[in-house]
């Protein structure tokens, strides 16, 4: 009985192993997906800087950052491969002009990476210039 529990808890650690060695390509790993303002008054323009690393096995390749709406714009991300272990940002701005209440601006990041998110977001309370 022993030998056979032995031979299965093998099998499985050896599938596992497999299992991670199929999963090859980049992978885009974020410091973290959203940040928070807090409240600002309406007309700031804000922006931050998302940080991410390569902890996948091949080069990372950032094609377009896309947003849904003219306040918020990509200011600038890597044009050229991230290699494995190297890292890199994403600059988000966001113009408050016209906007009023809880503002939630996502980002979304298209490129070669598998099997994460692709999405990243500003968040923040705008508060009537008028108060």
């Amino acid at each position: 009985m022993v030998k056979r529990l032995l031979v299965v808890g093998m099998v499985l650690m050896a599938s596992v192993v497999l299992a991670q060695d199929m999963v090859k390509g980049p992978v885009i790993t974020w410091e973290k997906l959203s940040h928070e303002f807090g409240d600002i008054v309406q007309g700031e323009k804000i922006e931050h800087t998302f940080k991410f690393t390569n902890t996948g096995t091949a080069a990372l390749i950032i094609t377009n950052v896309e947003v849904t709406c003219g306040c918020t714009v990509p200011k600038g991300w890597p044009r050229d491969p991230i290699m494995p272990g190297s890292k890199g940002e994403i600059t988000i701005a966001f113009n408050s002009s016209g906007k009023i209440g809880r503002q939630n601006k996502v980002a979304t990041v298209t490129s070669n990476s598998i099997g994460t998110t692709n999405q990243v977001m500003i968040v923040a309370n705008v508060l009537d210039k008028k108060l």
